[in-house]
């Protein structure tokens, strides 16, 4: 019966084996595909290396598919997608795949939807079940109410990630100006909130109902599972859901601009100008769109394009400028992002573009420069498909918009074979002398900065406030609004949630060791998957080591090291790194500094070279320096209008105190940044970068032999030095809980950070504690997340969470909240915190065990994940099955532990609860919290009398 309804339901199938042979390199990538009568195309890649599984859904539909006055719905279903359908209960998606150890998220852009969870290879069925359900059933579950709560949700999205934020309204401005109206790029993926406020149900149900059928998407499994078994799953859950109405792929649209149009918007939240200059181009996978691609890099990427050369270098307009190629399903777009220093006039920025561009047609380029671009495309392609979900999104992908996953060889291919004249050809076809989309975002009140001839641009604001009885009533009297779908009925009872399986075996990866004599440890894990590599090599110190009155000398002094060596020009060492495809970088953190490096297994001794001269070699170029030193103040000058830097930065500060370093960023001030000298760079190297404090840590391709050989040049070339590691007093828990406001006029969300210091981690208490945190905010099914998002609508997520290194650190409770919800949303964190003092359940002690017991499996895939696996031994001094151990203290704590970690590192009336927002309409209000009046502070975290 049940193998005669799959032969009934399969229409055709087809194996397919790509590979690929580059630079020397070998890889298969091996799947089968098929399409289920309902015209559910599904792809299975087997990868047998990790006992886990990616279940992956590409819905051929994004916000393309709407129309003008119905814009937003796309999004809002990836939104809703998650919350229930009708065998799967509210927010119980979430619940299922954590508490199976399992991740899962999805995203909407321009083109389409996407849903993927990865979970041990034991819940393959549990997912499956639920992403049918959320195909087939979701309908019935598509209310008024529960509409209004997911608008409320995507609306503080919108909050958070382009109302508050610095040029977050730039591609709102661009797509208005380069895709006419009707044109599917015209509007944003979040879409108009006016739309959405307007919009009913019925609305969203003949959405709904028109592209979220099995024969408008891609089913993508990838990891360890039974083939044969899996088509039965496949053919059980979605073999019988009834497919919508046919569904025509969409033809490029491109556009053409009869002039240049010129815009200027003020933005409130900018500290500097930023232009866009933008071409209209070509759609994605058009034979044209690679050769943009790598016109792109020849112009604007590292320090011998002329861009760099004239924006960065000569004229000194910006720290850096960003160029590329913007290929989508319908059109694409050629974009130059120039981000100024403060008080620059955008005019002089877009002459200079203009004088970068005449460098570039004089000066040319050579096939050495052609091949280094190349080089890296290759490198990314590798290191795209290092994951099986990033091979579940390169075959969905290429299936829906390239037309088979096949097109990858081909993708690579076209990159590959761009010519040099291609590159000229698209140059001169594209941007000399065409029209082009050029927007000025100046601070407010700063207008003579925007480019000549602009017109100012306005972007709707939204004005937030609830909706009163009449607006509530209207709705709910609308018939529209009052659409109910019944029951979908199935072949079998949907309602029974599939059995799982044994959990898989955990096996934690082979570590080696090796010592070398000048004390560095190496720590080793062979990688076969794929021709590639990845090792850092960290030395304790970091920021820590910086002196009280100039911080900032740690990072200036990583940054410098990446900007050429003792016999290489900066240029030089730039070209010599992109020549092999490589990226080596150099990086302070609070407690070290770090050099990391990857590439392909080939070219490990050619990289270690160059890491070995970058970290034992130091340049000290003059140039390079003043460069580092104007960009640095730049950011710094730039987080200042980004309230969740804020927020971050003045709570760290509020923990640690004035006397400790952690209470300035990594970064510095504005002050301390100017004052520091090469000198100090150069004494802070010579004091703290040391072999006996270094640790090495490697996962790659390559035998342990082959590594250790290469590793032991630093044994005769880094000699020890003393060092002395700085220390500083344990931050202290206040004595009652302060209430603090930093001033941001009419902002649109508050920014809420609460809590006090904790426990270091290397306290034995630390895991235990990120244990009894899980379920107060560690996940989406935190109830702080739960609450604040799903039942409230006033934030798009919250969390808690521990966080500590070798040295003390603290708990944190952070959102980002609806500007008229500051003061109920503090309370319900404070109120939670409270309550969680009295216990859990046991049911949510059982998916907190669940939830980090399971996800094991899923710890050892990918070459970073098994790098920072070695750096936390190293670092930590930790056993290499160091996870058994945690999975001991999980499996053995009780709910009387639970409850007294929970009183032990967590105490609400002594909390800082720090709130960044506006002032105008929200300080007040805050009195009612009950710990006193708000103190306020300004943005450097200093008390305002």
């Amino acid at each position: 019966m049940f193998t005669k309804k799959i032969l009934f339901s399969v229409l055709f199938i087809l194996f397919a084996v790509t590979s690929f042979s580059q630079s020397g390199e070998k890889f298969k990538l091996d799947y089968e595909k098929y399409k289920l009568q309902n015209g559910l195309e599904v792809i299975l890649h087997e990868d047998k290396s990790d006992p886990i599984v990616s279940v992956t859904i590409l819905y051929h539909v994004g916000s393309n598919r709407e129309k003008p006055g119905k814009t937003g719905f796309a999004h809002l279903f990836e939104h809703m997608m998650f919350q229930e359908s009708q065998h799967v209960g509210q927010d119980k998606f979430f619940k299922y795949i954590q508490e199976n150890g399992g991740t899962l998220n999805g995203g909407t852009w321009q083109d389409g939807t996407i849903y993927y969870q990865i979970v041990p290879k034991n819940a393959l069925e549990l997912v499956l079940w639920l992403e049918s359900d959320r195909m087939g059933y979701l309908l019935p579950t598509v209310t008024q109410e529960a509409f209004l709560n997911q608008q409320e949700v995507v609306q503080n999205e919108k909050r958070q990630r382009v109302d508050n934020q610095p040029y977050g309204h730039t591609s709102y401005v661009i797509n208005k100006l380069l895709y006419p109206e009707g044109h599917p790029y015209n509007w944003e993926v979040i879409g108009e909130l006016i739309d959405l406020q307007n919009a009913t149900v019925k609305d969203v149900h003949d959405f709904y109902r028109t592209w979220y059928g099995p024969n408008n998407a891609t089913l993508v499994v990838a990891g360890d599972f039974d083939k044969s078994e899996t088509k039965k799953l496949i053919e059980k859950y979605f073999g019988e859901l009834k497919p919508s109405a046919p569904v025509t792929d969409l033809k490029p649209m491109p556009v053409e601009l009869k002039e240049t149009k010129r815009a200027y918007y003020e933005d409130k939240f900018a500290q500097s100008p930023e232009l866009n200059m933008v071409f209209p181009t070509v759609e994605q996978y058009n034979k044209d769109s690679y050769a943009l691609d790598v016109l792109a890099d020849l112009l604007a990427k590292g320090k011998r394009s002329p861009f760099y050369k004239v924006i960065v270098e000569e004229k000194k307009l910006a720290p850096s400028v960003n160029v590329f190629q913007n290929s989508s399903e319908l059109a694409g777009d050629f974009r130059i992002r120039v981000r100024t220093f403060p008080n620059k006039n955008l005019s002089e920025v877009e002459q200079a573009i203009f004088e970068a561009f005449q460098k570039f047609e004089k000066d040319g380029f050579t096939d050495k420069d052609l091949d280094r671009i190349k080089a890296g495309i290759e490198t990314s392609f590798y290191n795209s498909i290092a994951s099986v979900l990033g091979k579940s999104f390169t075959l969905a992908q290429l299936n829906e918009y390239a037309g088979s996953p096949d097109y990858l060889s081909e993708d690579l291919k076209n990159s590959l074979a761009v010519t040099k004249e291609d590159v000229i050809r698209v140059y001169n076809k594209y941007i000399k002398n065409k029209n082009y989309v050029l927007t000025s975002f100046v601070p407010a009140g700063k207008v003579e900065l925007a480019a000549s001839s602009s017109e100012k641009f306005l972007v709707p604001e939204e004005q937030i406030k609830p909706l009163n009885e009449e607006e509530i009533k209207a709705r709910n009297s609308n018939p529209d609004n009052q659409v109910k779908v019944d029951p979908i009925p199935s072949s079998f009872d949907r309602n029974i949630v599939p059995a799982l399986g044994a959990d898989p075996l955990i096996t934690v990866p082979k570590v080696w060791e090796e010592k070398l004599k000048n004390g560095i440890r190496i720590l080793g894990i062979e990688y076969k998957e794929l021709p590639l590599f990845d090792f850092q090599i960290e030395i304790k110190g970091g920021f820590l080591q910086d002196d009280l009155t100039k911080p900032g000398v740690a990072n200036l002094t990583a940054r410098m090291l990446n900007q050429g060596t003792k016999n290489k020009t900066p240029i030089e060492l730039e070209d010599e790194i992109d020549n092999l495809g490589a990226r080596i970088n150099v990086s302070a953190t609070n407690e070290s500094i770090i050099l990391q490096a990857s590439c392909l297994s080939s070219k490990f001794n050619d990289v270690y070279k160059l890491a070995e001269e970058i970290l034992l070699e130091p340049r000290w170029d003059e140039n390079e320096f003043a460069r580092l030193k104007q960009e640095t103040i730049e950011s710094i000058r730039r987080n200042k209008s980004n309230p969740a830097v804020i927020a971050t930065n003045v709570y760290q500060k509020l923990i640690y105190g004035d006397e400790h370093i952690f209470s300035h960023s990594i970064l510095g001030t504005e002050e301390s940044v100017n004052s520091i000298t090469l000198d100090d760079l150069k004494n802070y190297y010579e004091k703290n970068i040391a072999p006996q404090l270094a640790r090495i840590s490697f996962a790659g391709n390559l035998k342990k032999e082959d590594v250790v050989k290469t590793f032991k040049s630093l044994e005769n070339k880094w000699k020890e030095r003393s060092v002395t590691l700085k220390s500083y007093p344990e931050p202290k828990m206040k004595d009652k809980a302060v209430v603090y406001f930093i001033d941001f006029p009419n902002a649109k969300q508050s920014e809420i950070r609460i809590g006090h210091p904790g426990p270091a981690y290397t306290n034995p208490d630390f895991f235990k504690a990120y244990v009894m945190n899980y379920k107060l905010g560690g996940s989406f099914n935190g109830i702080v997340n739960l609450i604040l998002r799903e039942e409230k609508g006033f934030t798009y997520g919250a969390r808690t969470d521990f966080r500590g290194t070798e040295l003390p650190g603290y708990f944190v409770a952070a959102a980002a909240v609806q500007t008229n919800a500051t003061l109920e949303s503090a309370q319900i964190f404070r109120d939670e915190i409270t309550k969680y003092r009295n216990g859990i359940s046991s049911e949510d002690l059982i998916f907190t065990k669940n939830s980090l017991l399971k996800s094991n499996a899923l710890r050892f895939e990918t070459l970073g994940a098994l790098r920072g696996m070695l750096s936390q031994i190293a670092k930590y001094n930790l056993p290499f099955d160091y996870v058994k151990n945690q999975e001991k203290q999980i499996q053995q704590m009780t709910a009387d532990e639970h409850k007294m970690l929970a009183q032990k590192y967590l105490h609400p009336d002594k909390m800082i609860y720090l709130i960044v927002g506006d002032k105008a309409t929200q300080f007040d209000k805050l009195k009612e919290l009950g710990f006193g009046d708000p103190v306020l502070l300004d943005k450097d975290g200093n008390e305002v009398k």
